[in-house]
């Protein structure tokens, strides 16, 4: 029996509880009482409206269905399409522009000014959570080396582990970014013999000649060590930062005309430390274990345990890097990623603590409440390592259906700023346009935010299980790879482009786009990522650390604030493309094309599943039936749920098929997992385990779950694992 405790008239989980009271608490600087009352307060005021707002989210849905069932198939009138969504209050006048423009408002940087890679990890898990905080500088040469991003060529020499031809392509490849990124007045970073200051500026040796300098000398802005033989050379493009490290009596620097060893890039600028779709948090323990993590980060004290090549070692958080600037005087870098956190959405509810009247609390008020307490020691300048230097924390709101549930948001950071006595505005707000109806009204969103909005992004895999689930009555959808390439995902990609530049983003704010899912890829990576940046992106999403390094050349290569400025010159197209429904006809595949769908979404599901149900990872790589790895989360499970459903309601597969899918890729999914000493089988239909059953929930209940969301079954058998282990 779990023990609770009265807190203000809340019942607090005493796990919970002891967090607050021992840790959190002394590291803000609060008392319980102001803690736990405000808290009570908070819970008091917004429960009633977050109820209301998912009724009313409910009875939107109801009349959609009402409509489609009436107008089954592709939309034929779509004038009186809209009026409907008018008239019922889905589809809200579009306001003044200039209520959308935002204003400058004590925003870092990272966030206003420069372009750069974002990147997400789970906050359950401390390495990963270090990991990426670490992640705003990373190695070129590392990066380029360990993954697939150049050919893999060349045979390792003699008694080593090292491929000479493959070091030889990385070095000749990093060059050439030097180049593009920060060309010399003369000649070629790879002819480099010597790099050196001279009079506050910087020198480059070359073979055949007198030294020269850079084409752009301001891109010098600083280095370490003795300036006839420094150590770093430190160069900025475009707000993003190279350093060129020095040492000739390393081995990769013995063996460089320069003594150059590495070029290390400024890399993952932002990361989202997650506690939604990457995360696997179903009670208060877990809640914790998360929570603690966060404080460690505000505090500037994480710590994680590491095993790596037979060591066991603490990951802490790296310092500030000091540099001498190209004026002689000290020029200090931030060391760490400037930390965005991303809450729950509306839609959830906890039961670590439970209200006067013995229910579950919203559990975004609890998000709210704690992880902004444990921000205090960063907000006010006390932390041993800073986040923001402006004295604001960002939070990434997640599933939020429209304006007035936006309304929403910002009252609720405002009435826990007064809990705090916090300055208004501090709480900043990343809108996640990843709802159907958010997007459509997405200049209504930033309007009634805009004086605490910092970032909005686009997501491929929400968006499109929002889209299925709010028009599955229409009919069929296709298959998902002929959705990711369907007009109506480019249609919605640029209109969120379009109202983020209308806004004022460029400058002040983010604009996102989705996550790179295959982190074994980079060379695909590398290829096919700049496109978001010349479709207007200033950050876009990627899965790893190294993921980030080679995304960052990007940021070297495009112009984003230029293509921005492009981009906000040309004519918008508005939310029609966005409205009709992509509806396929129902007799479009064939027996095949059906199985061969159905098998690749049970695949994603039973793989993604299985670890989420018995070893609570929310976020990881769950390789396909080509057995490619592939980054999954509950996006990846809600689109494919939904899908399935959708087939279900249209009869182009019906549950005999699913049960069948399901045992048939049971196996091949215990097989690829033989590796994993903590993995347990699935099971199968006729003796079916905890993940199974969750799995089989998801598909065959999906109609039932509202907005498509998959946290009620993922929850309820976790929990059922967690209490059976």
């Amino acid at each position: 029996m779990i023990e609770h405790r009265i807190r203000a008239g809340l019942s607090v989980d005493a796990r919970l509880d002891d967090f607050v009271s021992d840790e959190l608490l002394p590291a803000a600087g609060i008392d319980p009482d102001t803690f736990w009352t405000g808290t009570a307060n908070v819970v008091a005021e917004f429960r009633p409206r977050i109820e209301a707002a998912l009724q009313h989210r409910d009875a939107l849905q109801a009349q959609l269905d009402g409509w489609h069932r009436k107008h089954p198939g592709p939309i034929a009138d779509l004038d009186g399409y809209v009026e409907f969504l008018e008239e019922i209050g889905y589809l809200l006048p579009e306001p003044d522009a200039a209520d959308t423009r935002i204003p400058a408002n004590r925003v870092d940087e990272e966030i206003s000014k420069i372009a750069g890679p974002q990147l997400v990890v789970p906050l359950t898990n401390d390495r990963f959570a270090a990991n990426a905080a670490n992640a705003r500088w990373g190695s070129l040469y590392d990066a380029l080396y360990g993954t697939d991003a150049i050919p893999r060529e060349g045979t390792l020499a003699p008694g080593s582990s090292f491929n000479p031809a493959r070091g030889a392509a990385v070095i000749a490849w990093a060059r050439r970014l030097l180049d593009d990124a920060a060309p010399l007045e003369r000649g070629s970073h790879a002819d480099a013999t010597a790099y050196a200051v001279v009079d506050s500026t910087l020198h480059v040796s070359l073979p055949d000649g007198p030294t020269t300098a850079l084409r752009a000398p301001h891109q010098f802005v600083g280095y370490r060590g003795d300036p006839a033989t420094p150590t770093a050379i430190l160069l900025a493009n475009r707000g993003l930062h190279l350093e060129i490290l020095i040492d000739r009596e390393d081995p990769i620097g013995a063996s460089d005309a320069a003594g150059v060893r590495d070029v290390v890039l400024e890399s993952a600028v932002t990361t989202i430390m997650d506690l939604e779709d990457a995360a696997s948090a179903v009670d208060a323990a877990d809640k914790v274990g998360a929570y603690r993590h966060w404080l460690g980060l505000m505090t500037g004290t994480l710590e994680a345990a590491v095993q790596k090549d037979g060591h066991r070692f603490m990951r802490v958080l790296e310092p500030d890097r000091p540099h001498t600037g190209a004026d002689g005087e000290p020029a200090v870098l931030p060391g760490r990623s400037l930390q965005f956190i991303r809450h729950v959405g509306h839609a959830m509810f906890i039961d670590a603590v439970l209200d006067p009247d013995g229910r579950p609390i919203p559990e975004g008020v609890l998000d709210a409440m704690i992880t902004v307490a444990a921000a205090l020691p960063d907000l006010h300048a006390r932390s041993r390592l800073r986040n923001s230097r402006t004295g604001s924390m960002y939070i990434v709101k997640p599933k939020m259906h429209g304006p007035d549930e936006v309304a929403l948001t910002v009252d609720l950071f405002a009435a826990v700023e007064r809990v705090f006595g916090l300055p208004e505005r501090t709480l900043k707000l990343g809108i996640m346009d990843e709802e159907r109806r958010t997007t459509l009204n997405l200049a209504a969103c930033v309007a009634v935010a805009r004086d605490r909005v910092v970032f909005i992004n686009t997501g491929f895999l929400d968006r499109t299980g929002d889209e299925i689930h709010t028009s599955s009555v229409a009919g069929p959808f296709p298959r998902k790879a002929q959705l990711r390439t369907h007009p109506f995902i480019s249609a919605y990609e640029d209109h969120n482009v379009d109202v983020g530049l209308a806004a004022g983003f460029g400058g002040r704010a983010q604009i996102g786009k989705g996550m790179w899912a295959m982190p074994d890829l980079m060379a695909a990576m590398l290829d096919q990522k700049a496109a978001q940046l010349r479709a207007g992106a200033s950050t876009a999403w990627v899965p790893s650390p190294t993921a980030a390094t080679l995304h960052a050349t990007h940021y070297h290569r495009t112009d984003v604030a230029a293509v921005q400025r492009e981009l906000a010159g040309r004519a918008r197209r508005g939310i029609r493309p966005i409205l009709e429904p992509p509806i396929a006809v129902a007799d479009t595949y064939t027996a095949d094309e059906r199985l061969a769908e159905l098998n690749d979404n049970v695949q994603s599901i039973l793989g993604y599943v299985v670890r989420w149900i018995d070893q609570g990872i929310g976020c990881s790589k769950v390789p396909d039936l080509s057995d490619t790895a592939l980054m999954e989360d509950r996006a990846t499970l809600r689109i494919s749920s939904q899908l399935l459903r959708n087939w279900l309601e249209h009869g182009l597969i019906d549950r005999d098929d699913v049960t069948a899918s399901m045992d048939r890729i049971a196996p091949r999914v215990d097989a690829q997992n033989a590796d994993d000493p903590a993995y347990r089988s699935l099971g199968s239909s006729e003796a079916p385990t905890l993940a199974y059953r969750a799995a089989r929930d998801l598909i065959l209940e999906a109609a039932e779950r509202p907005n498509g969301y998959t946290e009620p079954v993922l929850h309820g058998y976790r929990r059922r694992a967690k209490a059976a282990s």
